[in-house]
């Protein structure tokens, strides 16, 4: 059960971290990276990422670059919430796939076209 401090961390964390992956992908172009979700530890000392990475076929590329350049996103990021958080939590950054799994089940369940019977 998340609390009432994490959840809004983890609000601001989100909102921070979207405008950082969006300034570093306005550079490359074609690649858009968004932050679907942050989790925040009970004791505010890590937070768990999750990207989603659109095209799909880029995302394990662009996740190993985000996992490389971490601790210069985190400290992008204390550079900005410095007045509201005492300690930026460690990050750890993860693939959000929920969209391509979404996508399968679609296809899964989609009505295919007969075959003609002869």
């Amino acid at each position: 059960m998340e609390t009432t401090r994490q959840a809004k961390i983890s609000r601001l964390l989100q909102k921070e971290l979207s405008e950082i992956f969006r300034r570093q992908t306005a550079k490359t172009r074609g690649t858009l990276v968004s932050v679907s979700t942050v989790r925040v530890s009970p004791d505010l000392s890590s937070a768990k990422v999750y990207l989603s990475v659109f095209p799909s076929a880029q995302a394990q590329t662009v996740i190993d670059s985000v996992k490389a350049s971490a601790k210069t996103i985190r400290y992008e990021l204390a550079q900005v919430v410095k007045t509201q958080l005492r300690k930026t939590p460690e990050l750890q950054f993860f693939l959000d796939d929920s969209l391509d799994y979404i996508d399968n089940i679609d296809s899964l369940l989609s009505p295919r076209p007969a075959a003609d019977d002869k």
